[in-house]
């Protein structure tokens, strides 16, 4: 089977699945504040659960953003921590593609986007090969402004994100024309996706590097200035600032 980890947004999960693709087991943990601190406690519960051992798993598929930064990290130590122990294929996928992939079938190009904070979004597009059934990549994932969605959507698309209620709102004011959302269900990423996106690339016989593979941050942190004086000591072990 394959294990599959998403920490990328704050709706983080754990699947198990089939090397047939059958889902086995899925987990989905609501982390506020960024809080993943319950993603190990999570896995033991999974292969419990699921009556399943870490000798079963094959291979660990793991979302590599664009998402949390925090998140993305901690999905891709325990996910780097039990390959090596293991001796497993590791797989990276990217967040927005499993998103797309949440939405069976479109006729229209599928545009995944997933909340960057500071009225940004990452953003991705797709489209369903019909002869082949399987999904194609149009555009390359990237960070760029709500106001930019416009142009990226400036022909019919299905829009799916990773918080309808939260992000709705915002494309509505931005995008007035062209889109039909995907249905409530699908917007949030599912580490089953991540699984299934990872089934595939195992059967190509493609996998990542457990040194090399890091994750797809597509933007710099955030990171502000200290807005109080740094404390120094003086020579008589006195503080001043």
């Amino acid at each position: 089977m394959i294990l599959a980890i998403n920490t990328s947004t704050l709706q983080f999960s754990i699947s198990l699945s089939a090397m047939n693709g059958t889902l086995l087991a899925e987990c989905i943990v609501s982390a506020p504040h960024r809080n993943f601190g319950s993603l190990s406690t999570t896995f033991d519960f999974l292969l419990e659960s699921s009556r399943k051992n870490l000798a079963d798993i094959r291979a660990v598929a793991v979302a590599m953003g664009p998402g949390s930064f925090t998140g993305l990290r901690v999905g891709l130590s325990m996910a780097k921590g039990i390959c090596h122990g293991l001796h497993l294929p590791l797989i990276g996928i990217s967040t927005l593609e499993a998103l797309a992939n949440q939405i069976p079938y479109s006729d229209l190009p599928i545009t995944p986007i997933v909340d960057s904070r500071k009225g940004e979004v990452f953003v991705a597009r797709f489209t369903w090969d019909r002869p082949s059934g399987s999904m194609r990549r149009v555009m390359e994932d990237r960070c760029v402004k709500l106001e930019a969605l416009p142009q990226i959507c400036s022909e019919p698309t299905v829009l799916i994100g990773n918080d309808l209620e939260k992000q709705a709102p915002l494309l509505r004011k931005v995008i007035t024309d062209n889109i039909f959302y995907a249905p409530e269900d699908k917007w949030h990423v599912r580490a089953s996706a991540i699984g299934q996106l990872g089934l595939k690339h195992y059967r190509r016989g493609k996998e990542d590097s457990l040194e090399s593979l890091s994750p797809k941050y597509f933007r710099s942190p955030d990171i502000r200035p200290n807005p109080y004086p740094l404390l120094e000591r003086n020579e008589g072990n006195e503080i001043k600032s």
